[in-house]
């Protein structure tokens, strides 16, 4: 199911979501610094481990707010493993325009 993208306005954060969207590993690792730092619910993960198991088996079902000059992304979700839900993903972006940073969870709105 195709979702309007057009509410992300960082051209990095809406590469990334486009290729989370549709499993493609190549596009999305490639937008990622070595040393990216992940988060999920507040608990540290290993960012490659982590993308590789759930890239192609969730996506958003919705984009309904963007926030923080386009770095923070809420919609529906849904998972394979976990069903659907609200989730945000945020991204930190390095002075390199890598993504270095990305805060996901549940999200409440």
């Amino acid at each position: 199911m195709a979702i309007d993208l057009n509410k992300l306005t960082n051209r990095k954060v809406k590469a990334a979501i486009e290729a989370f969207q549709k499993g493609d590993e190549k596009s999305w690792f490639l937008l990622f610094a070595k040393d990216v730092v992940l988060y999920d619910d507040g608990n540290q993960m290993q960012f490659n481990n982590f993308f590789k198991k759930a890239l192609g088996k969730e996506k958003f079902t919705s984009i309904d707010k963007v926030e923080n000059n386009g770095l923070d992304v809420y919609g529906g979700f849904h998972s394979n493993q976990w069903g659907d839900f609200k989730a945000f993903f945020k991204f930190g972006i390095n002075k390199e325009g890598k993504i270095n940073l990305l805060d996901i969870g549940q999200a409440s709105y």
